[in-house]
This record gives structure tokens, C-alpha cells and sequence, in this order.
């Protein structure tokens, strides 16, 4: 490969067009340079889907290709599958809930529903939300907190997974009231919960502060609900079978 046209591509920041010109098939000028600007622009977007997939740190690599929608999920009204998938609720600045028992595939939809969202170019985080109010009470102490509320600036869409699974210090719920009251109508979420919002004061012990934060909550929210029985129990109780 020519130094030269290595130095230009560096020049006009085309970050991949050098490792790739060799093997542009060439029928024509006019299609030869199509061809490889887009295979520029292919791999630019590739690039930048393996980037925010890695900042959104995700636990799994689960996506919506491998999941089995059954008839577990019951939907709202007013969207189905299909709706859900195209993530419009992300720019309406809507939020996705999903309630019900533990293994019945709510963290493998909001993981997919993630990954997609990092395809499609949005700003993702990740978080089981028993280890984000841990931080925000560190970060609360080490005087860090604003600092930490600023990185979900550009953040489009945050994941909320395992709410309601252990319950919060009075200080914790507090922290991450106001950091949902943050997001409110600003960012979209996305909460995998085993409880119904009629439970969750078990989590946030106040009375008055868990019915502020379901009504942030549930105000242009979709909510989905999973029934049935647990698909890790199932499948380990056929393997015994």
C-alpha cells in the first residue's frame, strides 16, 4: 500500500478507505468510487455501533434476533412488536416498562431492544439498578455527583433491569428519585421489574416518594406485562426429563 495514499486518507480523515481500495471490485470509475465510499461509510457505521455497544456495557450479548416472542408478553394498546422494535418511543422520549416474574425474558428484550438502539446510532447505558444506586450513593459521598449526572447528558436511552429485587437505604431512593426526575421527559427508559407499581414502596420505603416516582414513571410509558413460567426452570427441568 502506497504511503502516500495512506497519508491522504489520514489527511480527509477516511479512516478506512486505504485497507480497502485493494479489494473494490472495478468495473468503472463511476462505480468503482461508489463502491468504495460506501464501504467507507459501512464500516464507519459498523465502527460506531461496536463503540457505543461497548459504552452501553450491556451484560449479555442477547439480541431481539434471538428472542422468542411468545405469547407471554401481553402489549399495551397502543403498540405491538413491530412498533416496539423501530424504537420510537427513544425519540418521543417515551418510556418501555416491563413487569412480571423473574425469567420470563424481560432482561433479554431490554438488552435486545439496547443493542438495536446502539445499530441504529442512539446513546445506550446499561445498568442492574441495585448496582446504580450503589454508585450514586458513592459518588454522593466523594461529592462526585454532579459530575456523574453529567454523563447521561447525550444519553438517549437508559436501562433500568431488576428494579424491585433489593430494597433501597432512604438515602438511595432519594438519589435515584432525583436522578429520574432528571431524565424525566428528557431521556426514555427502560425498567425490567418482578413487582407491580402498587409493590414498589417495598423498595423505596416512602410512601409519598414511590408514588411521585411511578407517576414520572408510567407518564408516556409503554407497559408491558410477562406471564408464565420461568424459562430457566423450564428449560432445566426438561434437560432433567
Amino acid at each position: 500500500m502506497s504511503s502516500d495514499i495512506k497519508q491522504l486518507c489520514k489527511t480527509l480523515r477516511l479512516a478506512y478507505i486505504a485497507e480497502a481500495y485493494e479489494s473494490i471490485p472495478f468495473e468503472s470509475q463511476e462505480q468503482y468510487l461508489t463502491d468504495l465510499l460506501k464501504r467507507e461509510i459501512q464500516l464507519r457505521e459498523e465502527a460506531k455501533c461496536e463503540r457505543l455497544i461497548k459504552k452501553a456495557q450491556f451484560l449479555n450479548k442477547k439480541t431481539l434476533e434471538e428472542y422468542h416472542w411468545g405469547e407471554q408478553i401481553h402489549f399495551p394498546p397502543q403498540i405491538d412488536a413491530k412498533e416496539l422494535c423501530e424504537l420510537h418511543f427513544i425519540d418521543n422520549h417515551e418510556n418501555v416498562i416491563l413487569t412480571g416474574s423473574p425469567g420470563t425474558g424481560k432482561t433479554h428484550l431490554a438488552t435486545g431492544l439496547g443493542r438495536r438502539a446502539c445499530q441504529k446510532g442512539y446513546e445506550v447505558r446499561f445498568y442492574r439498578v441495585s448496582e446504580l444506586v450503589n454508585t450514586l450513593e458513592k459518588m454522593w459521598r466523594e461529592g462526585k455527583l454532579t459530575q456523574f449526572q453529567n454523563r447521561f447528558k447525550k444519553v438517549d436511552m437508559i436501562i433500568l433491569d431488576e428494579m424491585g429485587y433489593i430494597p433501597f437505604s432512604k438515602e438511595g431512593a432519594e438519589l435515584l428519585f432525583q436522578l429520574i426526575s432528571d431524565w424525566y421527559e428528557q431521556k426514555s427508559l427502560l425498567i425490567t421489574s418482578n413487582l407491580e407499581f402498587s409493590q414498589w414502596n417495598r423498595i423505596f420505603l416512602d410512601a409519598r416518594l414511590t408514588a411521585a416516582l411511578v407517576d414520572r414513571v408510567i407518564h408516556h410509558a409503554h407497559i408491558l406485562s410477562f406471564t408464565g413460567d420461568s424459562y430457566r426452570v423450564t428449560h432445566a427441568l426438561s434437560r432433567q426429563s
